[in-house]
């Protein structure tokens, strides 16, 4: 669909348009953080860090957090 296409759609049909492209981004964010937090994926250092932290003392899981709160 082109830009000029799009300008001739009904007020009906952008908005449809809109939460369809909405949708596809949110696909897309989730696939992203899925494999970015699988093994081997970028996000697997900093939860492992994260999780060294809480085992060592240097920082506390929500649950605790939210006890003293």
């Amino acid at each position: 669909m082109t830009v000029e296409a799009i300008t001739v759609l009904s007020p009906d049909e952008k908005s449809c348009l809109a939460a369809w492209l909405l949708q596809q981004d949110m696909e897309e964010w989730d696939r992203q953080i899925e494999q970015d937090f699988s093994p081997g994926g970028r996000g697997m250092a900093l939860l492992e860090e994260a999780e060294a932290d809480v085992r060592e003392g240097r920082a506390k899981t929500m649950d605790e957090f939210r006890q003293r709160h």
